[in-house]
């Protein structure tokens, strides 16, 4: 083995290593977070359509942190690591960008509050507006402080803080749902309360809100950076960086959301709108995992690829970054739908089971973003990021159109295409222009044989699924099995493995 795979193989292994610690964050943060998804779909009614008001909300919550943030944590990363500059200046610069856009984006919204909630429909309850607003603001200030932790390498502060938020949410959600009822009796006005914000669904985005703001105050040493200064001409190539990521943001999110955020309003009839919408909402949640896969990846490969070291970027180091991210991608869709008998009890009502066929495709979705995501740093390395907001702008039109020509007859079936549509046709522009600009040995024909297998397997579930659940069960995690067999010969030998590798290699020497 040469010194250039040695090397290669090294930064694949600290990648990994830092994808496993924010990974372990954000899996439990998830996981944590899903114990909402059982809690809400019980005890909030899928024909009143408040699960409907939460899928729009958050939705409405995820594109504005995207404009509030305006591409800022890339450019952090980017110009941070930029020997002639200043990193402390950086800092602070970013931070006093993001936080001055929140406080002027507050001011716009609570000066013309009334007549934006009467636009989204909530002309009764503008304080849900009012509250995403201030969600959203903060969520971007700290969008920079959890980033100087990545970039300082301090996963451990960075996850305790990511805890710090989601364990009172989750807490304070059960004591909204299943405790407060049962104070009913006792204090009366509490149930005025209760119904008042839509039987507690109201009160789950003050809950957040309090949660985020307490956060804050695990940043007391980073908020001192703000202190740093100021500097007028970095901030404008900052921005000159960063808007055409603000574009490319715009249009990944909207790939996103659209189609919650559009729904009610394509559908001909409004209320039954955000039924529908809550159906579709719960039943994606379940999609989710390769979501978390993909931010973990993240959090974890901006750091490693901006960290100035040649060698962390190099083409067989993203080319074998690719393909372990396509395995285990495939691992994670297959997981999730071998498995979806049990995992679909995360949706406790059964009513909401009927919107359960979205899953597969939103799945897939997700594992194009993630494709398209790794091959997006040809552009951001070069400076090109323009070339992000062209070909996220096309992916995202094709989406739209999907949504308004088919949403109205075919309902959330067309908005689990669409996302399909547009983040596989992001995928396939970054990877043929990408290859013309920046070519790339991607492993193409080893990634192939793992779609290849995985298609096997999931024709053979496919007719599978009329067996009685306990038998479809025992033979969907033998097909697991013999993907993971094909994993550990092919590409991650057991020796290769921490801790096992180390027995393997231990009781091979005694045999020997």
């Amino acid at each position: 083995m040469g010194v250039k795979s040695v090397t290669d193989m090294a930064n694949l292994k600290s990648l990994a290593k830092d994808t496993a610690i924010y990974g372990i964050s954000s899996i439990v943060g998830r996981f944590l977070n899903y114990l909402l998804v059982p809690l809400h779909t019980w005890f909030i009614n899928p024909l009143s359509g408040g699960y409907g008001i939460v899928t729009e909300m958050y939705a409405w919550a995820a594109l504005l942190f995207v404009v509030l943030t305006f591409g800022m944590e890339t450019t952090f990363f980017r110009f941070a690591n930029k020997q002639e500059e200043n990193e402390s200046m950086v800092y602070s610069t970013a931070l006093r960008l993001v936080g001055s856009v929140g406080l002027l984006f507050l001011l716009i919204v609570f000066c013309f509050l009334g007549p934006i909630s009467n636009r989204l429909g909530y002309t009764d309850h503008p304080e849900y507006v009012g509250c995403f607003a201030l969600i959203a603001a903060m969520d971007a200030f700290q969008a920079i402080l959890f980033s100087r932790l990545r970039q300082q390498h301090k996963p451990v502060k960075f996850m305790a803080l990511k805890m710090a938020f989601i364990i009172p949410n989750v807490l304070l959600n059960v004591f909204v749902f299943w405790l407060m009822p049962k104070l009913f009796v006792t204090f009366p006005t509490l149930e005025t309360i209760y119904i008042k914000y839509n039987y507690g669904v109201g009160l789950v985005f003050f809950v957040n809100l309090l949660c985020t703001f307490m956060v804050t105050f695990g940043f007391l040493k980073e908020l001192k950076g703000i202190a740093y200064g100021f500097d007028t001409k970095l901030a404008k190539r900052m921005l000159s960086y960063a808007w055409p990521l603000l574009l490319l943001g715009l249009v990944g999110i909207l790939n996103q959301v659209f189609d919650k955020i559009a729904f009610k309003h394509i559908v001909s009839d409004p209320v039954e709108g955000q039924v529908q919408l809550g159906i579709y909402g719960a039943c994606c949640k379940i999609a989710m995992i390769l979501a978390l896969l993909t931010q973990a990846f993240r959090y974890a490969y901006e750091p490693f690829v901006f960290g100035g070291d040649k060698d962390k970027n190099s083409s067989e180091t993203m080319a074998q970054g690719m393909k372990f991210f396509v395995i285990f991608g495939i691992l994670a869709f297959l997981g999730v739908m071998f498995y979806l008998p049990i995992l679909r009890y995360l949706v406790t009502n059964h009513d909401y089971w009927v919107g359960l066929k979205v899953v597969p495709i939103v799945m897939l979705a997700e594992l194009f973003m993630g494709i398209y995501f790794n091959l997006s740093f040809w552009y951001k390395l070069s400076d090109q990021t323009w070339w992000g907001a062209v070909m996220s702008g096309i992916g995202a039109l094709v989406m739209i159109s999907i949504n308004v020509l088919f949403v109205p007859k075919y309902g959330y079936m067309a908005c689990a295409w669409g996302g399909f549509a547009g983040y596989g046709t992001c995928m396939l522009l970054s990877y043929f222009i990408g290859q013309k600009k920046n070519p790339i040995d991607y492993p193409l024909a080893d990634m192939a044989k793992y779609v290849l297998l995985a298609a096997v397997l999931y024709v053979i579930y496919y007719f599978c699924k009329a067996l009685p659940v306990w038998a479809e069960l025992m033979i969907n995690t033998l097909l697991i099995c013999i993907y993971i067999a094909y994993l550990l010969k092919k590409d991650l030998p057991v020796s290769s493995l921490p801790v096992v590798g180390k027995w393997f290699k231990r009781d091979t020497t005694i045999s020997a």
